[in-house]
């Protein structure tokens, strides 16, 4: 099976949950194109990444969800695997490719609105327009970027694929 980003449920509100996600490691690069050409095009290095093209030639095991974020301008999207949890800094393998950036993420409360379906970009826009109000209605402020996650490999059937859009919250 597959090893999942942990989090803890802090709260339930309509909508969403709010969950504290713990500083964790993630291997990430920037790619231009649409939505769906960029979590393709950004999918395929990290995943050469985690099979061994790295520095120590090590394979790193596949964990979910892959996540996808608007990058710094438009057109721009960060595609990036959450790494398993057993690695540091300190034994996280180096890439190869010089686009991959492996660095931490800080410790960090979201809301997350868990959907299933297909990953196309109206699908996410929808929920995440969705999560954005239903966040502000229970008095919550974000303080990040709206952040797109897959946990499906792309042959399961749509309709079983578990997806969630997550937008950090002040905490």
């Amino acid at each position: 099976m597959t090893e999942q980003q942990p989090y803890r449920v802090v709260a339930r509100h309509p909508g969403f949950e709010l969950r504290r996600y713990p500083a964790h490691l993630v291997a990430e690069l920037r790619v231009d194109g649409s939505f769906l050409e960029a979590g393709n095009a950004g999918f395929q290095p990290l995943a050469a990444y985690i099979s061994g093209a790295n520095r120590s030639r090590r394979n790193v095991g596949m964990t979910a969800p892959v996540v996808q974020e608007e990058g710094e301008r438009p057109g721009c999207w960060v595609v990036r695997f959450v790494l398993p949890a057993a690695l540091t800094a300190a034994t996280v393998p180096e890439p190869e490719d010089p686009r991959i950036t492996v660095r931490e993420i800080p410790a960090q409360l979201a809301a997350a609105m868990r959907f299933s379906g297909r990953w196309s970009q109206k699908a996410f826009e929808q929920r995440a327009t969705a999560l954005g109000r239903a966040v502000t209605a229970a008095g919550l402020s974000p303080t990040g970027a709206i952040r797109y996650a897959r946990f499906d490999p792309p042959w399961k059937p749509w309709f079983l694929r578990r997806n969630e859009v997550v937008l950090p919250v002040v905490e």
